[in-house]
């Protein structure tokens, strides 16, 4: 039996090595057209910034050392560019020489991944992604040739923008970032945006929101603001679309998502063709619909599916895709799962949002950090429907906790019941995950009532009144228009002073505004708390968020 494999990297590889440690007498055939194999794409922009040294250590593997352990035959530098799936074969052009040979195949997976292109400022700068080893080798061969400061636009504030513009920071670069959107890193709720520009811009970075590249002359990129930005070098990182060329002409179902639609396996509507990787639909965890994830571990974890299947394993469906994503940037570590609220909204989906501000470890031992946690949650069953988590140390080990849990059905309230590790340095005795619980078993027994950051002005323009209970010294530093200082420490004393009618309260990140809220329920006011205090309402209303939100709504 022979199986061939249209692509080298992470699904490719996957799919390779596994079918081979289940199948010794199977010819393996892997087709990668760049000149690198099983090479650690993730880690491209951090060679760029001097983080990782050494480029070998880039390259995971080679086509020998592949031949040697595994029994591959791997041959870079050859593209595919047809497939005849009725005589089960594929056309394969030799990029060196410009020859072309057909193989055939008895099973096929495709695992060309997704691709980026170069917009307008090609043939004026040079501009580059940072996909592949050739990449980077591009970009350093730019950026070693000039004598003076670098001056680098990074188009696209996604995952890889934001590592490039780290790591050229790193070099000394001068850096201009462009974004289409609003703000940075478009999957966020805006309010966990906002922390991320603000390190951003106090890096020296030349932030540009609700702008796009428009041109550009020799040595100048040109914007839609109306401004010219000098730049000796693009990186473009607007984002991916799956490779599905081959797919479509081949006559395999593709999506509505654009991806290639496979079933539990990683079959495809041939079913002696599969596929796996960034190219692939996957199969979204809240709502069964397609989704496209361009993530290197479901990319593992499906090439790893289509090899069991080619065997004859039964591997189980495969799971749904839940989006789980981490980034770090310039200090700040930024992680996702599931959905946002901005899509729950814009899908009409009901839920509740938390928001909560805990330290990395317990407060009193040296070195804690604060971060910033976002839990959606249904409020029909509990469940979880996302998060997000913006600080510094511990963000990783909080978001796997609420991806686990996810995968794991456990409901919101069920994080205030998980047993976690505990030591000062590493948490607390209320670990940062099962604070977010408690305060959705509030929610869910009725203890508490919120609203949110961008549900106040709503609320306060209807009559209510708004009632800070930080200290006098926080009220000072920094309020929200309208409020009334009534400290909680005196709030049992001093509750005759307030308004009749509803009342909004808030601390600085909801703890205290929550106690505020049971005092004046049981004395009798009708009250709701600020969820997450007053520094999720100030992120959430930044100047800079909103300034960029205006002129994109008025373009």
């Amino acid at each position: 039996m022979k199986t061939i494999i249209i692509g080298g990297v992470a699904g490719g590889m996957s799919a390779a090595t596994r079918l081979r440690r289940l199948d010794e007498r199977r010819e393996i055939v892997v087709f990668e057209r760049g000149a690198y194999v099983s090479f650690a794409n993730c880690g491209l922009p951090y060679f760029v910034g001097g983080v990782i040294e050494d480029r070998s250590a880039l390259l995971l593997q080679t086509p020998e050392s592949l031949a040697a352990r595994f029994g591959l035959d791997v041959r870079v530098r050859h593209e595919v560019v047809g497939i005849d799936a009725a005589a089960k074969t594929v056309t394969v052009r030799n990029l060196d020489t410009g020859s072309e040979l057909t193989e055939t195949y008895d099973t096929l997976v495709l695992a060309g991944g997704s691709s980026a292109g170069l917009g307008p400022t090609t043939g004026f700068v040079p501009t580059h992604t940072l996909r592949s080893v050739e990449d980077v080798d591009r970009v350093l061969e730019v950026l070693r040739s000039l004598d003076g400061p670098e001056r680098v636009v990074v188009v696209g504030a996604g995952y890889i923008g934001l590592e490039a513009v780290e790591n050229l920071l790193a070099r000394g670069a001068m850096v201009t970032l462009v974004q289409r959107g609003p703000q940075i890193l478009s999957p966020l709720d805006p309010e966990m945006a906002a922390p991320i520009e603000q390190v951003l811009r106090g890096h020296g970075i030349d932030v540009r929101l609700g702008t796009t590249v428009t041109g550009a002359r020799p040595g100048v990129v040109q914007l839609s603001d109306g401004t010219e930005v000098a730049a000796d070098l693009v990186i473009e990182a607007t984002g991916v679309h799956p490779e599905t060329g081959l797919a479509r002409a081949a006559g395999i179902t593709v999506g509505q998502t654009g991806g290639i639609v496979v079933d539990g396996h990683q079959r495809t509507s041939d079913p002696s063709i599969f596929a796996v990787g960034d190219g692939v639909e996957k199969t979204d965890a809240l709502d069964g619909r397609g989704i496209l994830v361009t993530m290197a571990g479901l990319a593992n974890r499906h090439g790893r599916a289509a090899a069991d299947a080619i065997a004859g394993i039964d591997p189980g469906p495969a799971a749904p895709a839940f989006g789980t994503g981490i980034v770090g940037v310039l200090g700040i570590t930024i992680a996702t799962v599931g959905w946002s609220e901005k899509r729950l909204r814009a899908s009409g989906r009901a839920h509740r949002v938390i928001h909560t501000h805990p330290s990395s470890h317990a407060g009193y031992y040296p070195g804690a950090q604060q971060m910033a946690v976002k839990l959606l949650v249904d409020p029909a069953d509990d469940s979880i429907l996302g998060a997000q988590i913006v600080g510094g140390e511990g963000v990783d080990k909080r978001i796997d906790v609420i991806a686990t849990a996810m995968a794991g059905h456990i409901s919101a309230s069920g994080l205030s019941r998980l047993e976690l590790a505990y030591a000062p340095q590493y948490g607390s005795a209320k670990d940062a995950v099962n604070l977010a619980g408690y305060v959705a078993d509030n929610l869910r027994t009725g203890n508490t009532r919120t609203v949110q950051w961008h549900e106040l002005d709503t609320l306060l323009d209807a009559g209510a009144t708004l009632v800070d209970v930080r200290s006098p010294e926080e009220f000072t530093a920094g309020a929200i228009p309208g409020a009334v200082n009534v400290p909680l420490d005196e709030l049992r004393d001093r509750h005759l002073e307030l308004a009749n009618g509803q009342l909004v309260v808030h601390c600085q990140v909801g703890q205290r505004g929550h106690t505020a809220a049971r005092i004046l329920t049981q004395l009798g006011y009708d009250v709701r708390n600020l969820d997450g205090g007053y520094l999720t309402w100030k992120a959430g209303t930044s100047p800079s968020r909103t300034s960029a939100t205006a002129e994109k709504e008025a373009a």
